[in-house]
């Protein structure tokens, strides 16, 4: 089941990246988002053929290692569904990494320099990654909370622009992870289908990937959108708004947490379409 509850100039990074989002934005204006505080990184892989065993042990793994990159407040090593979408079949050859660094500089640095992402790459026939500044936030996952974004609350004071909010023009991602209750699990499912069909054919969603820590029970949705108006479009339209009140008003979770970010930088390949090219990766960081 699909989860869920722009172009600005990118702020100043060292990443080999564009000057805007592929294809720009038809409208003009651009907001900055804060660049303070923590700051998220997601990696996608879609594995060459003979390599899902390896990324089978890191996802095994994960539990008993501990990465030791600066910064790292929180990371998450992801399984996906089939075709990278949000079935219950699983999808051995795609897995997605998340992890949340104390400022942006780390994030940063963790994109240029780590060994996980150096590897993820290496194995990868299509890689994906994004380094991503909280705009609002929700909930937990793990425990885990964002911290509240810095400057968030003045310059982007409401949740969507209908009520008035700021946020910037172009480009905003969301991610929104659950932990389902074991005896609800049956009903969240049924709901699956339909949102998931209107996610994949939603208009301005340029990404969208099925993600879990554990089959059935502990599952995500990250998307990219071209820009706010398309995403709370998604968010109101009809399978996807029956599956959140359903979701909510029947108490499926245990736990949930819904992100929507600002990509700061965008690199990689996701099934087949560029988002432009990746940096460097000089001086490679243990992990």
């Amino acid at each position: 089941m699909a989860l869920k509850d722009p172009t600005p100039t990118p702020p100043k990074t060292n990443l080999a990246m564009p000057q805007q989002y592929p294809g720009g934005h038809p409208h003009g204006s651009q907001t900055k988002a804060p660049r303070q505080g923590q700051q998220a990184v997601i990696l996608l892989s879609r594995f060459r053929p003979g390599h899902s065993l390896w990324g089978l042990a890191q996802l095994m793994m994960a539990p008993l290692r501990t990465i030791t990159v600066p910064g790292l407040l929180f990371q998450k090593i992801l399984g996906s569904g089939k075709d990278g979408g949000f079935g219950l079949s699983p999808g051995l050859n795609y897995q997605g990494v998340f992890s949340v660094f104390a400022t942006p500089d780390q994030a940063s640095a963790y994109l240029h320099g780590a060994q996980q992402v150096k590897a993820y790459r290496d194995h990868a026939n299509e890689f994906f990654a994004a380094q991503l500044q909280p705009l609002s936030c929700r909930g937990a996952w793990s425990g885990f909370r964002f911290d509240s974004p810095a400057g968030a609350a003045e310059q982007y004071p409401r949740e969507s622009p209908e009520q008035g909010g700021n946020y910037p023009s172009g480009p905003v991602a969301s991610l929104t992870r659950a932990s389902i209750r074991p005896q609800k699990a049956m009903a969240f499912w049924r709901q699956s289908p339909d949102a998931e069909s209107d996610l994949a054919n939603a208009s301005g969603c340029d990404l969208a990937v099925g993600l879990g820590e554990a089959p059935v029970l502990r599952q995500a949705t990250f998307s990219l959108w071209k820009d706010q108006a398309a995403m709370d479009a998604y968010a109101r339209s009809g399978a996807h708004q029956r599956a959140i009140t359903a979701a909510y008003g029947q108490d499926f979770f245990s736990e949930s947490m819904f992100v929507r970010f600002h990509p700061v930088a965008i690199y990689g390949c996701w099934k087949n379409q560029s988002f432009g090219p990746p940096p460097s990766q000089e001086g490679v960081l243990t992990a």
